[in-house]
């Protein structure tokens, strides 16, 4: 199995990777002069947006707009997406010198990036737990659902990762398409709107994106103190459906296998093709 074979290669290598991961986090913070400061402003920038769209988008009351906690929690999950799918789908090609000259196992750079990015979270989730009950969050017993959560987004992340890195060697646009996704995913995933204001179909089409029922997952366990195992309503709208953890689990088992085929039938021609 390839995935088997890919953790054991992790594991033999764990060194190579952790060396890996100590010099893009220096590499990043070097000569920075926020330093990890970096790590909170990012999410905080993208919550601030995020109010800004949706004091525009929300006046009228079409859609309704999620709490200020929910907003903060989504906001720090959608910048550790956007930070892990930047560096990683890059990782490959930042490192061109390496894979072409040495042999190691290739997964260990877009790994080694995601790694990296959960440094960044880490630092970010710390300064989010310490804001959420003066953001009026729920927290309770409901937020040990948040490692299921975490770690489809961070298996999630991952396979899309390992795909895009591979693609970047042979198709250069994929750092544009990247940027795209980044730019208008947004949109498509329930940060700055609660998909709870739609109905039928419609919701069902937001709730279809992998991404949308892990930020949703992660904003009732963590703010609502909502126990995800069961139906939740606010009247007719519906909060939660354990139905929608099947988008996360099926996306993320999709992607993590077709990420780990891919980079590794096209990782033996990374070095020719460049």
């Amino acid at each position: 199995m390839q995935g088997l074979t890919v953790v054991q290669d992790l594991i033999r290598y764990r060194e190579l990777l952790f060396q890996f991961v100590r010099r893009d986090i220096s590499l990043r913070y070097r000569q920075a002069i926020m330093g990890f400061g970096w790590a909170i402003l990012l999410p905080l920038l993208t919550m601030g947006a995020s109010l800004v769209l949706r004091a525009v988008a929300f006046k009228g009351g079409a859609v309704g707009a999620p709490p200020l906690a929910a907003l903060a929690v989504k906001a720090w999950a959608w910048g550790f997406v956007a930070g892990a799918l930047t560096f990683g789908s890059q990782s490959l090609l930042s490192n061109i010198s390496l894979v072409t000259k040495i042999y190691f196992p290739r997964e260990i750079l877009p790994v080694a990036a995601i790694l990296t990015q959960c440094v960044d979270g880490t630092i970010g989730f710390c300064v989010l737990v310490i804001a959420l009950p003066f953001l009026g969050a729920k927290l309770g017993l409901a937020a040990l659902w948040f490692p299921v959560f975490l770690l489809l987004l961070v298996l999630l992340v991952s396979g899309l990762a390992l795909l895009l890195a591979a693609a970047n060697i042979f198709f250069r646009d994929v750092k544009y398409i990247v940027q795209v996704f980044l730019t208008f995913g947004i949109f498509f995933t329930p940060v700055v709107y609660d998909p709870s204001s739609f109905h039928g179909l419609a919701r069902a089409a937001v709730m279809a994106n992998p991404f949308a029922g892990i930020l949703v997952g992660l904003d009732l366990a963590l703010t609502r103190n909502m126990n995800l195992a069961a139906t939740h309503m606010a009247g007719t709208r519906i909060l939660w459906q354990p139905t929608d953890l099947i988008a996360p689990v099926l996306g993320t088992a999709i992607l993590l296998v077709a990420g780990l085929g891919l980079f590794r039938r096209g990782s033996a021609w990374f070095a020719e093709v460049y």
